[in-house]
């Protein structure tokens, strides 16, 4: 029997359901509070410390690669909220599908930016995350736990 002819039952099966709620919690999770971070410095969190440190990270990836300043800066001055944005919808369950693949793009941008730099650890890292990203984007049909139906995923 081909997998696309099996029985629902072997589809729609609880541990499947189960797996994703987790990898969906943990995407969360670690989505959120890589954007809280970006807000820290010295342990306090701050707008001005957010500024001063994606500054710091655009200046640092230019300065080392062949990206220009306006675009690690453009792409830092926004990384901070879409990781807090895609970390707690994720979390939530709001628009799984298609916040799951934003998620995998930024991942794969700050890669990129990694590579950029040749920052090898890190890009193994995110290498992970983008993984288990496009793992989850397998399991989302099994998203029985949301904010929003699979119908609006």
């Amino acid at each position: 029997m081909s997998a696309h002819n099996a029985p629902s039952s072997q589809t729609n099966r609880p541990e499947y359901t189960a797996a994703f709620l987790v990898l969906r919690l943990w995407l969360g999770l670690r989505t959120l509070f890589a954007g809280f971070e970006k807000f820290e410095s010295g342990g306090s969190f701050s707008f001005e410390n957010y500024y001063k440190n994606m500054a710091r990270m655009a200046g640092g990836i230019s300065g080392a690669s062949i990206l220009p300043l306006w675009a690690t800066k453009t792409f830092a001055f926004f990384l901070g909220y879409l990781l807090i944005a895609f970390g707690l919808s994720l979390l939530v369950g709001f628009k799984t599908r298609c916040t799951l693949f934003f998620t995998g793009l930024l991942y794969t941008g700050l890669s990129f930016g990694l590579m950029a730099v040749q920052e090898g650890e890190g890009v193994a890292w995110l290498g992970v995350h983008v993984a288990l990203v496009a793992f989850a984007l397998v399991l989302v049909r099994h998203n029985r736990f949301a904010l929003s139906s699979e119908q609006d995923n």
